[in-house]
């Protein structure tokens, strides 16, 4: 009986035709709708009591809205964080936009010569470029910094493996100081990703301080290269102490083992011109104080797609690209054209281009000029906000200088029909998305990360989420 009763419960589950048509009008593809009715249906089939067909649709459109709000999509960035890792990091200069117009929408010259007529080599004008604005021998790209440090550890625990005797001891260890072995977005860690690269971990030195004895005594047959970690993501004070680069690369040079140095951020600039006292390691200061290899992110203070710059030694930097591994590593044609137009504003110190370094150096006069004019507009038809102009710290942000915050200005909103929370929440279902952040209950937008071209827009969704 109980399996008779239950029987005739699902049959009471409506068809996939009856739940797709009562949905209002949805812009996602009609097979990814009619995959997930099924998919919620299914559920509801292993439930002990079948809902209602209303209740059903309601369940079907709230799975729909959260299915939507996942697809890639443009957002609004008040929070104050100008390399927002969550938000992809440094927004493209218009340059770069328009190159990857130009050149993903037809055909290119990505391994073509066209003096020759014949296959040419991936990357040419960048990697010289790249090696110019560098003070480098060479560089080449591959699509991530963590994808950069893998290739180049991959090569050096393993090329001497594959030419030492049979009785010689393997070179696969890697040394490097406790102090540095960080860890990154998404929870990776660099010991991790070394290890994942079939290097053992030798590590020096305590979590605070690491001394060049320390570092000449951890060297060994097996010691295959020595890594330095920028601490980009964080800082020590305190009783601290690490040996200067030039120190460690000098003992390196007199062991015959090479040196590398993980920058992460990818500073070009000096970053005190940008009114930050913390000074942000350069890859020309890296390798003048000789360091062999450097590697850094070009979606961070560089500003430009996601990409992992090695650039150092030509002899090393060749030997890399014979790595079968860098066909996998590789970038396409998308993040070659962006990065290729970074670099050249770069080079013809056109920096105010790209707008990752733009907000760096934004004033804060400017800035509370456009949140007056903001205010005024909003207090014509939000009575149901209050709404005034604060001061807040705006952040780097993208795992660089943890030390440094600049001055920025607010909108700070306290609605009178919700919390700020709810208000908060009810923005970020915008289209496009207003991203703040709720601090002594108020919403705040910064301003320092909101581009000025957007402040119509952000008065537009604010207006239509009152008069709701």
């Amino acid at each position: 009986m109980h399996d008779g009763v239950k029987s005739d419960a699902r049959r009471q589950i409506p068809a996939v035709a009856s739940v797709l048509d009562p949905l209002d009008r949805c812009d996602l593809p009609r097979p990814v709708v009619v995959d997930l009715i099924r998919r919620e249906l299914s559920k509801i089939r292993g439930e002990s009591q079948i809902p209602e067909f209303e209740s059903i649709v309601e369940r079907v459109g709230r799975s729909l809205e959260e299915l939507r709000a996942s697809r890639l999509q443009p957002v609004i960035n008040g929070t104050g964080v100008v390399i927002h890792t969550n938000f992809a990091r440094a927004p493209l200069p218009n340059e770069a936009i328009r190159t990857l117009n130009e050149i993903g929408s037809g055909y290119s010259n990505l391994e073509y010569d066209l003096r020759t007529g014949e296959r040419g080599r991936r990357g040419a004008y960048l990697e010289n470029s790249l090696a110019a604005l560098c003070g480098a021998e060479t560089a080449t790209v591959v699509n991530n910094c963590a994808a950069a440090l893998v290739l180049i550890v991959h090569h050096f625990i393993n090329k001497s493996g594959r030419a030492r005797p049979p009785d010689a001891p393997a070179k696969n260890e890697v040394v490097i100081s406790r102090g540095e072995l960080v860890q990154i977005g998404g929870g990776f860690r660099i010991g991790e990703i070394l290890e994942a690269s079939g290097a053992t971990l030798r590590e020096v030195g305590a979590t605070n301080r690491t001394t060049l004895s320390d570092y000449a005594g951890a060297i060994r047959p097996e010691t295959a290269m020595i890594l330095k970690v920028h601490r980009s993501n964080f800082f020590m004070s305190g009783f601290v102490e690490s040996p200067a680069t030039a120190e460690i690369a000098g003992l390196a040079r007199k062991k015959r083992i090479p040196l590398v140095e993980d920058l992460g951020s990818g500073a070009i600039l000096p970053t005190e011109q940008f009114r930050i006292t913390e000074h942000e390691p350069t890859p020309s200061e890296a390798l003048t104080a000789g360091v062999d290899l450097v590697c850094f992110s070009g979606d961070k203070l560089f500003g430009g797609p996601q990409a992992g710059i090695i650039a150092g030694k030509k002899r090393l930097i060749a030997a890399l690209k014979r790595e079968p591994l860098l066909r996998a590593l590789r970038c396409d044609k998308l993040c070659f054209a962006a990065l290729q137009a970074t670099v050249d504003l770069h080079l013809n110190q056109a920096t105010a281009e790209i707008p990752a370094l733009a907000l760096l150096q934004i004033s804060e006069d400017e800035l509370r000029t456009r949140a007056e004019a903001l205010c005024d507009q909003l207090f014509e038809s939000c009575s149901g906000l209050q709404i005034t102009i604060g001061r807040s710290k705006a952040k780097a942000g993208g795992g660089a200088l943890p030390k440094s915050t600049m001055t920025s200005v607010t909108l700070e909103i306290v609605p009178q029909n919700c919390s700020p929370a709810d208000f908060a929440a009810r923005l970020r279902r915008a289209v496009p998305p207003l991203i703040g952040y709720v601090a002594n209950d108020r919403f705040k937008l910064d301003l320092r990360t909101i581009f000025p071209q957007q402040d119509d827009l952000v008065v537009r969704t604010i207006r239509a989420e009152c008069m709701k």
